[in-house]
Order: structure tokens, then sequence, then C-alpha cells
């Protein structure tokens, strides 16, 4: 494969603790490679499948379970979500804080849909990446990880007059629950995860000792690890609570290069499939900036600097220019919080994944490999 140097020289140049990295096709993986440690402080080497905690990646699937249930009739894509979660049925947005530092808080001027809650223009947001949200979230007692309390915050906008990241595909995956009455990982274990042999992802409770730590760099170099674990929350959380490897997570892309189908199961019917990919973002909106309020966590980062991105319904951003590693416009994309990063280009039939474990999001050394990774994709499409 051409480029394999360039991309493992990129790897080495990035100084992270470890790394999986994938492509793939509509058939079969075309390159797969550990790099690295799991665990750098106590020395425990990187495997092809060692399961990372891949965070925001988890959206992709919650989307294709909405969509699976709107095609059932279960769920509907523009009624009032109100009325399958009584949160939302009267929502209030931050509008800013008085003299004395309280929140003022005023009606919605518009009912939150799924259809906001998908593209992130409900007015949910994600309290790491705004100010007024973290400082109304900390007066109420809402920051604590995990707790199903944490996401009763007000909106940051009327629905549908923004785009702006947040926990709208936490509360679809509320709404999944609530017409199923099944836990989330229920529904992907029979619907998703299960037909498509993806064995090892799900949301986990306890992390082991042999499977990707979460680290953070020292000043001297080094790397120290810390204990988070995002799938041990009260609630599934799907918005970023799946725990996977390199492998399984492109038997999923696999299976939205090829229509929705893979090996002979069919997740998601051809129209709904055609709808995960296509961009439906009213046109004068623009995806993909993310902005930081808490940088030793995620630093600000704009995947697609100078297009306007898109928003499918299935969970990822689009790139309408070609992108700047040279993917296809029309491409996919997206990532999880510790530099977990994938891409789909359906024009080119490649796919392809990089995982790693540390913080903050958008390191540069983890977006320059990710980079290298796509390019040499590219390269030998």
């Amino acid at each position: 494969m051409k480029g394999i140097a360039e991309f493992e020289a990129a790897v080495a140049a990035a100084n992270l603790p470890g790394a999986v990295a994938l492509i793939t096709d509509s058939k079969e993986t075309r390159y797969i490679k550990a790099f690295g440690k799991a665990d750098a402080v106590a020395d425990v080497p990187m495997r092809e499948d060692t399961r990372f905690q891949i965070a925001s990646m988890t959206k992709a699937l919650t989307s294709t379970a909405v969509l699976q249930l709107v095609e059932r009739g279960k769920l509907d894509l523009d009624a009032p979500v109100g009325s399958i979660l009584p949160e939302l049925a009267e929502p209030q947005v931050l509008d800013g804080f008085d003299e004395s530092g309280t929140a003022i808080l005023r009606p919605a001027r518009a009912d939150v849909t799924l259809r906001h809650l998908l593209l992130h223009t409900s007015g949910c947001g994600y309290t790491f990446m705004d100010a007024d949200l973290l400082r109304h979230a900390m007066a109420a007692g809402k920051m604590a990880p995990g707790k199903r309390a944490s996401l009763d915050l007000p909106l940051l906008f009327d629905p549908g007059t923004k785009w702006q990241y947040g926990t709208g595909i936490d509360w679809a995956g509320l709404a999944v629950e609530a017409v199923t009455g099944m836990a989330l990982g229920d529904w992907f274990e029979r619907e998703i995860t299960g037909p498509l042999g993806m064995t090892q992802t799900r949301f986990s409770a306890e992390w082991d000792a042999g499977e990707a730590q979460v680290h953070v760099r020292e000043a001297d170099g080094g790397f120290k690890t810390q204990g988070m674990v995002l799938g041990g929350g009260e609630f599934h959380n799907g918005g970023g609570g799946l725990s996977s490897t390199a492998s399984d997570y492109a038997r999923f892309l696999r299976m939205i290069l090829r229509g929705g189908e893979l090996d002979g199961v069919r997740v998601l019917s051809p129209e709904m499939a055609r709808l995960a990919r296509e961009d439906a973002l009213p046109e004068h909106l623009s995806a993909g900036e993310m902005t930081t309020a808490i940088p030793s966590f995620a630093t600000a980062f704009n995947p697609i600097p100078g297009q306007r991105g898109g928003w499918t319904l299935g969970g990822y951003l689009v790139n309408t220019e070609t992108g700047p590693a040279g993917r296809a416009p029309g491409s996919l994309h997206w990532a999880g919080i510790f530099n977990c990063f994938y891409w789909i280009d359906t024009d080119r039939d490649l796919a392809g994944v990089i995982l790693a474990q540390i913080a903050p999001f958008a390191d540069p050394g983890a977006l320059d490999a990710f980079a290298a990774l796509e390019r040499m994709a590219c390269a030998n499409a």
C-alpha cells in the first residue's frame, strides 16, 4: 500500500501513547495496525483488538436506531418530542444572567422535534463548549458526569434557528428507550451491533486494565492516566457512552458504505440509509465548528475550515467541498472526545478510523495522524 511509511512517520511524530488505525472499503479491511501502548504508565501494549471509549462516535449508532424507529412508525421526525420526553415539552431558553448572577430564562418560541435533536439545531448544548451553560449548570448542581439530571438544562437558542453541537442525540437515545421500552444498549444489541457482528461494542460500566486508558500529557513529555469511564453512568448515553474496537466500528462503517446492509443483514432500508447520508441541515446554517469552555477537556476546533458544513440525520458532519486531506465532497465524518476520528467517503468506497485515548480533544498530533491516514487511503483508492 502506497503511503504507509509517511503515515507511520506521522503517528510516530504525533507522540501519542498509543493508537489503532484502520482503512476499509465496502468489502474488507485494507489496512490495520496497532501502535504504542494501551496504557503508557503501566506499559500495556496496544493490540489491534484493544477496546477504546469511542465517545461521540456513539452518535451515529443512536441516530441509526432513531431512523429504524421512524421507518417502523414508532417515532416522528417532525412532531413535538415533548409528547415522548416530557422534560422537553415546555423548554426554556437561557437568555443571560441578571445583576445578581441568576440565570434569565424564557419560554422557547418553538417546539423541539426529533429532527432538531438529530441535527443539533434544538438548542441543547454541551457545558464544556459554552461558558454560559457551564455557569448555569454549576450553579444548579448539574455537572455530575453520567447523571441523568445533567441533561436537564435550558436551551441555548430557539429550536431550528442555529447549529450548535450538544446533547440532542443523548435526548434522542432517551426517545428510543421511551418508545421501545428497552435500554438503548439492548436495542443496539438486537437491531444494530448484534446483527452486524459488532461483538466488542457496548456500554461499559467498568474498564479493565488491558483496555485503552485515557491519558493526559505531563510537562516533562510523559503521560499520566485518568480513570474516566463514559459508559458507566445512570443511563445509556446515546451521545457518547459506547466503547468499541477499530475492527468492530469498521463493520458499522462498511454497512454505511453498502447502503444499510452488511453480509446479507439489512440494518437500514435503502431509503433510510440515503437519509442517513444526506445533508439535512438548512442551507443557511453551517455545522462543524467546535468552541470550548473547558480547554483541558476539549480545545476549539473546526474540522473543515473555510467551507460550509452540513449535518445528516444519521449523525455525521458533511464536507460540502473537498476535505482538507482529500476526501470527496459529500463525505461523512465525526469524532470522539478522546481523539478518536473516522470518515466515510462513499465516492471512493473508502472509510477509515483512528482510535486514540488522550485529552484534551483536538490533540494536534492525533489530528495530523488522522489526516495522514486519510491521505494514505486516498492515494490507494
